[in-house]
């Protein structure tokens, strides 16, 4: 019997999680179907509870549910619960189990992909919100000499920090938090940008002497090409720029491996959606 499973936002349209997860199912011979639910907002857990009655066995969360996953879930990951937001569930019996994959994935697009190391490196990641927090325990897990959380509000990204020093106290010292006007002569081995101003076409309001020129500069959002903080990083010499393509890819082998039990490699899927950073 097919197994199903899905992705849940709203709007969903734009998903491609059907694509990758149908490219996984088909290297890894594996019977699945997934599909794209389109949440009513309001009706989560409603919509949920529907799937799973009708034999759903795990589900991929996007915007705006993540919270509302949160919400739902029985259990959850250490990586959940620093993040307060899932993007993969599985049902086993009354028990829905939650994990948060997206930093896990940001990590082994850099590592793995891009063949970046992190370890020993001064790392900075521009913005305090969601994604930030996902990222924090497997940016940790791979030793920099530095991570900066940098936020237009401080006092945010401060508050982070406490949280994520509460549960790794052997993080002092090398976790910090700045404002962004804190970061006028400092230079980092690898600069993220998890702030939603290249949703909007923005650009942070970061120096561009933060780019060491042989690091890596890394836009968390894909498909928007050359973004204004890409541009940025460019424009100061680095010659790495990437997107989030990677990391959609890898966070999705990561579910599709906590759900099935074999890891696909990626490099087709990567491949597949990557938009050209023009």
């Amino acid at each position: 019997m097919t197994d199903q499973y899905a992705v849940i936002g709203n709007p969903i349209d734009f998903s491609k999680s059907p694509l990758i997860h149908g490219m996984f199912a088909e290297v890894t011979h594996q019977d699945i179907a997934y599909t794209k639910i389109l949440g009513p907002l309001g009706e989560f857990a409603k919509t949920v509870d529907a799937f799973r009655a009708n034999g759903g066995q795990g589900l991929n969360i996007t915007a705006p549910f993540k919270l509302d996953a949160f919400a739902y879930a029985t259990e959850r990951s250490a990586r959940a619960e620093l993040a307060g937001a899932v993007n993969a569930m599985k049902f086993d019996g009354n028990k829905v189990i939650a994990e948060n994959f997206d930093g896990v994935g940001l990590v082994r697009d850099v590592v793995h992909n891009l063949k970046t190391p992190m370890r020993g490196q001064r790392v900075l990641m521009l913005g305090a919100g969601g994604a930030a927090r996902g990222a924090l325990l497997p940016f940790l897990e791979e030793q920099p000499e530095l991570l900066v959380i940098a936020n237009r509000t401080l006092a945010k990204a401060q508050a982070l920090v406490a949280q994520v020093l509460a549960q790794q106290p052997s993080a002092k010292g090398r976790l910090q938090a700045m404002g962004y006007q804190d970061l006028v002569g400092e230079q980092f081995d690898v600069v993220f940008n998890a702030t939603s101003a290249s949703l909007t076409g923005d650009l942070p309001p970061v120096p561009a002497t933060v780019f060491a020129p042989n690091g890596l500069a890394y836009e968390l959002a894909y498909a928007k090409g050359l973004t204004p903080f890409l541009r940025l990083a460019q424009n100061a010499g680095v010659k790495h720029i990437a997107d989030g393509v990677g990391m959609l890819a890898e966070q999705a082998a990561e579910a599709f491996a906590w759900w099935r039990g074999v890891r696909p490699d990626t490099a087709a899927v990567i491949e597949r959606i990557r938009v050209p950073l023009v």
